[in-house]
């Protein structure tokens, strides 16, 4: 049995993507865990509910709509934790910085606390006023380590690789399931899951991209390197799946691969040469790569030819994690398309070439993702340090990718508040945004809308190649922008916050006496950011470790806003928080109130261990320099003198020999310093992995906040600002068309197919055109396929009625089968007699022993006990032998006697053998190339050898294989001189003869039945 439930995404044009499948034995699976731009924490109460109940957890791209709630659910739904989760190294690593930008963008993503129990909270301590409904407590969001930790968990995969994954600890047994990802583009790392669990084959293909791009290849339906469509059969491991499932969402307009790139490229071209700033919203870690990709490529094209006009424009890419982004991807490269691979390759052999010269003058050029003209930013500071510029008499022209690809946050926002006024400006939309029926629509659905409406007119453009697009003038509109904030509690906020984390740690305290001991804390639990003191516990009552209420960023909170705590939420910390107190009552007390409290340093540590701190092991002279050094009491000239011979500190290294004063720790400044050359150096390496860092957008830094920590509200403010810059729409959603998904179901030949992750519409009418299709194909009058479109929330029963018997075989029939391998698989002919469930037992009665079977045990239970015996002949003695009754058992099958061998033969005669297996023509083609024949592919389904064989394969008749020769093979092998034939007869008979042994040597040919 397989049921399917889509928990999000289903039959709405929202792209978040929730799907849970349910198999035998209770085995629960959710596949992505995704969110859209509204963050809502009432979308995700489905996936707290059914979290005590997974055995394992699937990831399929590192994209918002994809993963995004992952950090949200480890850290407010403790089992999460403890669930076995499994992606590929991709989709782990990208996702682990798209989830730090997000909760370094917008404090949206954090969530806020259900107004519903903070009203409970609220009236039962007397704050009522204090807990209105315009006040919105947010949680503790993950901090940047924490998504660390949660990310570290999953488990990696490669591509094609079967895995049995672990069952989580209160999951039932897996029964030998299987997982295998496969590659689905759109995507680095994205992955279409193949689930194996007994009878059940499951494909689960969500979002995925049949045709190659400039970065990411194609999906892997058809085989080929790195998913590439080289074969016209889709693989056997995807084939014939008993469900699909698979999204519905479509572009509205699929162009080639080409003509999207030269269309983007046009119209970035016409509004940088008239001075103007382009805008190109985007994704920080998927979609991103194919454009920052494409972009850097078109500058150094275009700059080698000296086009003025690229030479001028500036070429940004926002992000606030954007610099992790592209290292990871960097070390992926094997991750991608062939060519990317190649590029690197011919990177890697000039870099050879070049360090074996004596000279030490010679360049290497960049490599796929070494950036020469695209400029990375991750802070605000540099974002409104180049948005100025265009306030000069002379504006510079630039072009800058930023993220998010909704808008509603991260740097994209600021940009289009800043360039919106102006009528020479562009915002290119890259994909079509959601759109959430129950919310307000995001600022890039609003100009997706606009773009449609054209109410104010269009400007149409043409292509160099003649193909004409359009840019929509938006005519002066009005555009209302949200900004969300965080602000810190105060008051009797700060007292109803108390309260409700009071009442949710009692509620922990009931989880863990029912027997949830092993569980993780929390995730409303506050973060020990603020303080030294550890929170691991060293009491001997082992079920509180770990589990007490960590209230210290509450405590740091309130000391800043001058608020009293109570006796009783202190605890034990009131012999080190407050004054004049010597003793605390420890009876009846549980974990960490039991044990005097000490101050202790969190260790920090890595993968490579604990983390050393070089100031601390500073000599007294030393510390004295360095503090002098910070504080700017002493010049530079003196600090070189006296610090010779002297251990530097850490945040000495990167700024030595610079002439930089004691300016503190800047780790993100001198990551980017490092790379600012002197003037002799420009010329031998004028480029970096992270774009010129010719400018002084390395020394700006953003002004920190200390409402980020601890606990606050979310303060939403409104601003209408003024549109009339031009909006234009080129769809990179990387995404496949219409055309490839009713080409490549009737090859799949699923049982079953369940569309979702597409509107309401688009899916219904999706699911009338694949039936009709599939109909017209299908001998009958109604398709053998059944497709079904299930709504959120609604579970289906995907399963297909299956029948298996289990047979038991006598020994003797075992040791006479003659297997036949078939691309790994055994393949053999059974031909014997079935008997019911009973044992064969052997007797000593005559000259050997003889198997004899046994009556039904049922039917002996019931008789009277002299009946218990069976009565059994052995060879030609008449007189009955007693043996003693056995337990039923599975039905046998044994040798066929001798009085019905004959007539089995003489049927097994008439009738026609079976060839079980595929033939595939490109495995025949690099057969034939091996021994020695021209191989050729005349036209789809069609092979050409030595001019004079055809092989031809029909998929419309389920893959039957014609074999035609030029002219009338021989009756014998050729090499005889027998029938008289010609040398030209006997070549051409040659040939086919030797075509006809590959194909049989690739299939099993079984006796008829």
């Amino acid at each position: 049995m397989f049921s399917f439930c889509p928990l999000q995404g289903a039959l709405s044009d929202s792209s978040a993507s929730q799907s849970l499948l349910e198999l035998d034995g209770g085995v629960k699976i959710l596949i992505d865990v995704g969110w859209d731009e509204t963050f809502e924490a009432e979308k995700l109460k489905e996936l707290g509910r059914i979290a005590p109940t997974l055995s394992l957890i699937l990831l399929t791209h590192a994209t918002v709509p994809h993963l995004a709630a992952y950090a949200h659910c480890c850290k407010h739904f403790p089992p999460f934790q403890r669930i076995p989760v499994y992606a590929t190294r991709p989709v782990i690593d990208l996702g682990r910085t798209l989830t730090q930008d997000l909760y370094a963008s917008t404090p949206l993503a954090a969530t806020t606390i259900s107004s519903t129990s903070l009203a409970q909270v609220s009236y039962a301590s007397g704050y009522a006023q204090a807990a209105s409904a315009d006040n919105t407590f947010l949680l503790q969001p993950p901090t940047p380590d924490e998504i660390t930790k949660y990310f570290s968990l999953i488990q990696p995969l490669k591509y094609s690789q079967p895995h049995q994954p672990l069952p989580s600890p209160f999951s039932p047994p897996l029964n030998g399931l299987t997982i295998t990802a496969y590659n689905s583009g759109h995507t680095l790392g994205g992955t279409i899951w193949h689930i194996q669990h007994g009878l059940e084959s499951i494909v689960y293909a969500v979002d995925w991209n049949h045709s190659r791009e400039n970065v990411f290849a194609g999906a892997a339906w058809l085989g080929g390197n790195h998913g590439g469509a080289r074969g016209t059969q889709v693989i056997e491991q995807l084939h014939k799946p008993t469900a699909l499932v698979c999204s519905s969402r479509t572009p509205d307009a699929s162009l080639s691969r080409l003509k999207r790139d030269e269309q983007l490229m046009e119209s970035i071209k016409l509004c940088i040469a008239r001075g103007g700033t382009v805008l190109i919203p985007v994704d920080s870690s998927a979609r991103v790569l194919e454009l920052s990709y494409l972009l850097e490529h078109a500058w150094r094209k275009e700059v080698a030819k000296d086009n003025d006009v690229f030479k001028s424009a500036k070429l940004f890419l926002a992000g606030r994690t954007i610099s992790s982004t592209m290292k990871n991807a960097r070390s992926m490269l094997e991750w991608m398309d062939d060519n990317i691979i190649k590029e690197f390759e011919a990177f890697a052999d000039e870099s050879r070439r070049n360090n074996r010269r004596d000279e030490g003058n010679h360049q290497t050029g960049p490599g796929p993702f070494d950036f020469k003209h695209l400029r990375l930013l991750e802070r605000k500071a540099q974002i409104d340090k180049i948005l100025e510029q265009s306030e000069d008499a002379e504006p510079r022209a630039k072009v800058i990718l930023a993220s998010d690809a909704s808008l509603d946050w991260g740097f994209s926002k600021d940009v289009l508040k800043s360039i919106a006024a102006d009528a020479r400006n562009l915002v290119i939309l890259t994909e079509k945004p959601n759109f959430d029926p129950n919310h307000k629509p995001s600022i890039a659905r609003t100009l997706w809308e606009w773009w449609k409406e054209r109410r104010d007119g269009v400007a149409t453009e043409r292509t160099s190649n003649g193909d004409t697009f359009e840019q929509v003038y938006a005519g002066n509109r009005e555009l209302e922008i949200k900004t969300a904030e965080r602000k810190g509690l105060e008051g009797d906020e700060l007292n109803v916050y108390q309260q409700w984390l009071a009442t949710q740690r009692q509620l922990q305290a009931t989880l863990q006496s029912g027997g949830t001991t092993t569980l993780e804390a929390p995730g409303d639990v506050l973060d020990d950011a603020d303080t030294d003191t550890d929170t691991d516990s060293e009491g001997s009552d082992t079920e509180q470790q770990g589990k007490a209420l960590n209230i210290a960023t509450t405590m740091a909170q309130a000391s800043r806003k001058k608020v009293a705590l109570k006796d009783e939420d202190l605890g034990v910390t009131i012999l080190i928080k407050k004054e004049n107190t010597y003793d605390f009552n420890v009876r009846g007390k549980k974990g960490r109130d039991r044990m005097f409290p000490v101050a202790m340093r969190r260790r920090r540590a890595d993968e490579f261990g604990e983390l050393i701190r070089p100031e601390d092991y500073l000599r007294a002279e030393e510390r004295e320099d360095a503090e002098n050094a910070e504080a700017g009491q002493v010049n530079n000239s003196t600090q070189e003198l006296e610090g010779l011979g002297k251990k530097r500190k850490w945040e000495d290294v990167g700024t030595a020999g610079r002439g930089r004063g004691g300016s503190g720790p800047n780790k993100r400044s001198h990551h980017n310093d490092r790379r600012r050359l002197s003037a002799g150096e420009a010329d031998a390496a004028p480029f970096s992995e992270n774009g010129p860092a010719d400018d002084d957008l390395s020394d700006l830094e953003d002004e920190e906040d200390d409402t980020l920590k601890g606990p606050a509200k979310l303060v939403v403010t409104k601003e209408t600002i003024p549109v009339r810059l031009r909006i234009a729409f080129v769809d990179f959603s990387g995404l496949h068309d219409k055309r490839s998904l009713t080409m490549l179901i009737p090859l799949i030949q699923p049982r079953k197919l369940v569309l979702i992750a597409g509107g309401k519409d688009e899916t219904l009418a999706l699911a009338a055109d694949v039936k009709k299709l599939l109909t017209a194909q299908s001998t009958g009058t109604e398709s053998a396929i059944e497709v079904l479109t299930p709504e959120v929330g609604t579970t289906v029963d995907a399963s297909v009625d299956t029948n298996a018997w289990v047979l038991k075989l006598a020994d003797p029939l075992v040791k006479g089968l003659k297997w036949q391998n078939v691309r790994g698989l055994g393949i053999v002919t059974v031909t014997g007699l079935l008997l019911p469930g009973g044992e064969f037992q052997h007797t000593e009665d005559g000259d050997a022993a003889k198997r004899q079977k046994l009556e039904d045990g049922s039917t002996a239970a019931s008789e009277t006990p002299a009946s218990t015996a069976a009565l059994v002949k052995a060879g030609t003695n008449t007189s009955p032998t007693i043996t003693t009754t056995a337990t039923a058992s599975l039905p046998t099958l044994d040798l066929v006697p001798p009085t019905l061998a004959s007539s089995l033969s003489v049927r097994s005669q008439a009738a026609q053998p079976l060839h079980v297996g595929e033939l595939r023509l490109a495995d025949l083609r690099r057969a034939m190339l091996s021994a020695g024949h021209k191989v050729e592919f005349k036209g789809e389904g069609t092979l050409l050898i030595d001019d004079v064989v055809v092989v031809r394969k029909s998929t419309a008749q389920g893959g039957r294989v014609e074999l035609e020769s030029v002219g009338l093979p021989s009756d014998t092998m050729p090499g005889t001189t027998s029938g008289g034939l010609l040398d030209a007869a006997m070549r051409v008979g040659g040939t086919f003869y030797a075509v006809r042994k590959k194909i049989y040597e690739g299939l099993a040919v079984v006796a008829g039945a």
